[in-house]
Parts: C-alpha cells; sequence; structure tokens
C-alpha cells in the first residue's frame, strides 16, 4: 500500500493530466519505442516551435485522466509505452507533428489515437487531420483565392489601357468577319 504523500502525488499528477485534456483543443497518443534520444530531441524541438507539450506518462496514471474526462475509449490504447502531445491553441498542430515524425521513424514510432474537443478520434482520423496544412498555409490560400478574380481583372483593365483602349488583336480579327458578313 502506498504511502499517504506518493498517493497525493500521483492524485495531483491525475488532476492535472485530466484538465489538459479537457482544456486542450487536441490531442495525440503516441508509442515511442525505439526511438533514440537524438530522434527524442529533434520531436521534442519540433514540437515546442508549434506549441505543442509532450510527456511520456504512465498508462495506470492517464487512464484515470481518460476515465475522469469522459474520453474512455482511448482505454483501450494505453498498454505499451505511451506519450502524450497536445496543443491548446492549434489542433492540428499535434496530429501533423507528430504524424510527420511517425512517416520518418517507420516502425519505432506509431501513433495510437487521439482525440480533438474531448471527441475521441481513431487513427484514420488523426492521419486525415494530420494532412490539413497549417493554419498560415491555409490562410495564404484562402486569400489568394478571394485575390485570383481582382487579380484578374487588374491584370486585363492593365493591357486595355497600354493598348489605349484599343480592342486587342483577337478581338479584332474576329469582328472583322461577323462585319464582313453583315455588309454582304
Amino acid at each position: 500500500m502506498p504511502n499517504a504523500k506518493v498517493l497525493s502525488e500521483k492524485q495531483a499528477i491525475v488532476e492535472s493530466l485530466s484538465e489538459k485534456l479537457k482544456t486542450s483543443s487536441a490531442g495525440v497518443l503516441v508509442d515511442y519505442r525505439g526511438i533514440t534520444v537524438a530522434e527524442d530531441t529533434e520531436l521534442r524541438a519540433e514540437l515546442r516551435k508549434n506549441n505543442v507539450e509532450y510527456a511520456v506518462v504512465k498508462n495506470t496514471l492517464l487512464r484515470f485522466a481518460v476515465n475522469n474526462s469522459g474520453m474512455s475509449e482511448l482505454d483501450s490504447v494505453l498498454n505499451g509505452t505511451t506519450a502524450l502531445a497536445v496543443s491548446f491553441d492549434d489542433p492540428i498542430a499535434p496530429a501533423r507533428v507528430i504524424n510527420d515524425f511517425a512517416k520518418k521513424m517507420k516502425d519505432k514510432f506509431e501513433i495510437k489515437g487521439g482525440y480533438m474537443d474531448g471527441k475521441v478520434m481513431s487513427l484514420p482520423e488523426v492521419q486525415a487531420l494530420a494532412d490539413i496544412p497549417a493554419l498560415p498555409v491555409l490562410q495564404a490560400q484562402v486569400l489568394g483565392t478571394m485575390l485570383a478574380p481582382i487579380t484578374g481583372l487588374a491584370v486585363v483593365l492593365k493591357q486595355i489601357a497600354e493598348k489605349g483602349g484599343e480592342a486587342a488583336p483577337a478581338v479584332a480579327e474576329e469582328a472583322a468577319p461577323a462585319e464582313e458578313a453583315a455588309a454582304e
């Protein structure tokens, strides 16, 4: 039987994990078995750049936290080595970084599952989420789509201004046969 001090420390860890699971926008559980220290350091640096918290977690403590958070479906993946990557602002960041790293590390590093906004996601759903581009890329794509018609109009108006208001040669050639047909 553990003493009261150890028990209270574990309860505090479970409470902290439960709070992270409830307040984070998304998280990914991974099996990190077999990666080297250098690979782990590289992964942690990339996660920090993307504002993602990453920690190795004991399965028993995480199991209590998962059940406290109402995500008991994750209970089945809590075996072997487990690490948790969570993000509080960008829900796609943990999945994207972890998925990229899992592709690079092949069999050493595997995604077990994940969650987003309190809902458990399967492995294919996590991988599909990881394929979504980063937020700045999506914003640039939307902006580019919105600016395309305006840019096209500006190019056409510039060409008309450079020609001095004359019709473009292709339009003039099309108009000439029509005028000849009307004259006959």
